[in-house]
């Protein structure tokens, strides 16, 4: 099966409190096959990392 490792924009009221109460009105999150993995991350860049990460993962066929 082929997976699929995508990096989502979330914008206003689905942005969790925790970071809309530091300013944070975007969010990104990383999405597999679909399903959103772990957590909402602050810029664009921690999101891509942690999408490299789930590359590599599922990859190496480790991924639950």
């Amino acid at each position: 099966m082929s997976n699929r490792v995508d990096v989502a924009v979330m914008i206003g009221s689905s942005v969790p409190a925790c970071l809309q109460s530091m300013g944070a009105r975007a969010c990104w999150v990383v999405l597999v096959n679909g399903e959103r993995r772990g957590t909402a991350f602050a810029t664009r860049e921690e999101a891509l990392a942690c999408q490299s990460a789930w590359i590599e993962l599922l990859r190496s066929g480790r991924a639950a």
